[in-house]
Order: structure tokens, then C-alpha cells, then sequence
């Protein structure tokens, strides 16, 4: 004797075509990623000369703070004054931060952000040449 229960039977096709349409539209739609631009420096050829660009300025910091901008010093109260005025005439310029080593980041990050708020538009940070594995690093 059978029972006259009847099976719930789920019709899936329906399901598998919404699936199929997302597919297709993630696949065919490009995703738009927002970052920060950056220019990745060139090694010159073995013939051309690696000349400075008198619009570039290297901001040094030493592990006492002391800071000099090619070589001339500046004290931290006038940084944004004297990049504001260097940088007037250079607006195409970058600022090289070459930071002690045994600097914390918030001193180093402090400058980027006075150099910043003074109207430098590019700002690089100077690193030390890595050849082989540091100590600390694996």
C-alpha cells in the first residue's frame, strides 16, 4: 500500500539562470580600482649619464632631526615657509625625504605632511639599496 504524501520536488532552473546572468554581467563589466598614482623611477642605460633634475630637492632628516634641503639647513618652523617658496618656482618639481634610519615613521611622516600642507604635489621617500636579505626581513 503506497501513501499519498506527495515529494516537494524544487525546480532549481530558475535559480541557475539568475546565477548565469550575474556571471556574464561581473565577467563583462569592468571594475574601476581608485589608488594612488605613482611613478616608478627608471634605471639609466650604461651611456646615459645620470644627471639631477634642478627641480628635484633631497629633504634630509638626521637621527638628531636636524633637517637640510640640498644641503642648506632648515629648522622644522620654517620647513613650511621655505618649501612653500622653493616650490613656487618649481611646480613641476619633487621632494626627495631621505630619513635617518633610526628615525621613528611619525618624524618622517610629520615632514610629508608639512610638505604637503606648503603646496609639494609629488613627494618621494629615499630607501636604502636592499642587495641581499636585511636582518629583520625574511
Amino acid at each position: 500500500m503506497g501513501s499519498n504524501k506527495s515529494a516537494a520536488v524544487i525546480n532549481v532552473t530558475p535559480m541557475i539562470d539568475i546565477v548565469m546572468v550575474l556571471l556574464i554581467v561581473f565577467m563583462l563589466l569592468p571594475t574601476k580600482t581608485v589608488g594612488l598614482k605613482s611613478d616608478v623611477p627608471q634605471l639609466p642605460t650604461e651611456n646615459q649619464p645620470s644627471i639631477p633634475n634642478p627641480q628635484h630637492l633631497v629633504l634630509r632628516i638626521q637621527k638628531d632631526h636636524s633637517m637640510d634641503i640640498n644641503s642648506q639647513p632648515v629648522v622644522l618652523a620654517e620647513l613650511h615657509e621655505r618649501l612653500k617658496t622653493l616650490f613656487a618656482v618649481r611646480p613641476d618639481g619633487v621632494l626627495f625625504v631621505n630619513g635617518a634610519r633610526e628615525l621613528e615613521f611619525d618624524d618622517v611622516a610629520t615632514v610629508i605632511d608639512i610638505a604637503h600642507g606648503a603646496g609639494v604635489e609629488r613627494i618621494g621617500v629615499m630607501t636604502e639599496k636592499v642587495t641581499a636579505a636585511a636582518p629583520g626581513y625574511h
